[in-house]
């Protein structure tokens, strides 16, 4: 962070009537200057007074109050005014008067309730200063007040825009932090599906099978075995997963790679589920997320493939191209049904939409003859 950020983040804390203060003390000292205060606002044509003792009270009222012009906004506006009014009926007309717009703006924006009973107000008062300058005999013509009276109303109105600026800018982040939200929740959701379904279905497969193992011992104990590295596997899983929600609590989580896909058809294989992988060239070093949604999809597939179509043959294809992967996973559908009933689909529409994002190809179906076939294009950019 540079010096001048630095200085900038330690203005920003400080207090905010400490931050209005410059532009009050700045209109206060101009006032000490002739050349400046020479031309200062003049309404009403009253003979010009000379400084004295009274007129630095008056200044006084007029900027000191622009403090708490974004704390107490009315109030502010109230005091300006009356030292402006003040100033211009006794024939002061110091350059302090320019508190006057500033006041005005201040409250327009910053104001929360109430701002037409005092604009009304402020219209009010106005009428009374032209009616106290014109008993002063006052030369102004009408058209000279109404043009003044529109020099604040276009003050107010700046005022009124920029609040509404303010306010279309905290709606908008307001409904990005929700989409932010919604995309995260939606994010945890895919992840959950993908980690929980995945193990959960294996240890539901082997636990099923095991009723029909009492007879055989080793069988058994190799099943159960199977089913505690499974849940243990999970648990690990949903550790990581944990720990990417919740950064504090621990290191960062791991997210799964191509390279891993070995042990993930090997897990299922352990499952009673029949896999043959092939792969094809090399994945390059540092693909990004188009790593994990490989993975992701063939996971999904042989969460499937287990829940659906138990025992069948299923085939693993993974070829590495130039600047993409292709994967596809067949499953015959010809084995039994042991394992748990269909799910919801979310986990297909998660792939289909995450391929999607990465400007790839997706699709899912029945193929001819029997069987099922997940088939998925995503590109790659190396990032090493």
């Amino acid at each position: 962070m540079t010096d001048t950020a630095r200085l900038a983040q330690r203005w920003q804390q400080l207090p905010v009537p400490v931050r209005d203060a410059p532009l009050a003390l700045l209109l206060a000292a101009a006032t000490l200057v002739p050349a400046v205060n020479s031309n200062g606002t003049q309404i009403g044509d009253v003979a010009t007074r000379p400084m004295d003792a009274l007129s630095l009270a008056v200044v006084a009222l007029e900027c000191l109050p622009l403090l708490l012009r974004r704390r107490l906004p009315a109030l502010c506006l109230a005091l300006v005014f009356l030292g402006f009014a003040v100033d211009q009926v006794l024939g002061y007309h110091t350059v302090a008067g320019t508190a006057l717009p500033v006041a005005l703006l201040s409250t327009a924006a910053h104001l929360e309730h109430g701002r037409r009973t005092t604009a009304v107000l402020v219209s009010a008062a106005y009428v009374l200063m032209a009616i106290a300058l014109t008993l002063r005999g006052a030369p102004e013509t009408v058209a000279g007040y109404v043009t003044f009276y529109l020099a604040m109303a276009i003050a107010w109105g700046a005022g009124t825009w920029l609040r509404q600026l303010r306010a279309a800018e905290a709606e908008r982040r307001v409904h990005v932090a929700e989409a932010a939200r919604t995309a995260e929740r939606t994010r945890i959701a895919r992840e959950l599906h993908d980690v929980v379904t995945h193990h959960v279905t294996a240890m539901v497969v082997q636990a099923e099978a095991a009723r029909y193992l009492t007879a055989q011992p080793d069988r058994l104990d190799q099943t159960l075995t199977v089913v505690t590295e499974t849940g243990r596997e999970a648990i690990s899983d949903l550790r990581h997963l944990l720990d990417l929600l919740d950064p504090d609590e621990g290191p960062p989580g791991r997210t799964p790679t191509v390279g891993e896909l070995h042990d993930l058809v090997e897990q299922t294989r352990r499952a009673g589920q029949p896999v043959e992988f092939t792969e094809e060239g090399r994945p390059p070093a540092g693909i990004g997320s188009a790593e994990m949604i490989v993975y992701r999809v063939v996971q999904e597939s042989l969460t499937n493939a287990l829940k659906h179509a138990h025992g069948s043959s299923t085939t693993v294809d993974v070829r590495h191209g130039e600047g993409e992967i292709a994967v596809e996973i067949g499953t015959d559908g010809t084995g039994s049904a042991v394992a748990s009933p269909g799910g919801s689909g979310r986990g297909l529409a998660g792939l289909r939409e995450r391929v999607r994002v990465l400007g790839g190809e997706f699709s899912a179906g029945h193929r001819d003859g029997g069987g099922f076939v997940v088939r998925a294009r995503i590109p790659v950019q190396s990032t090493s």
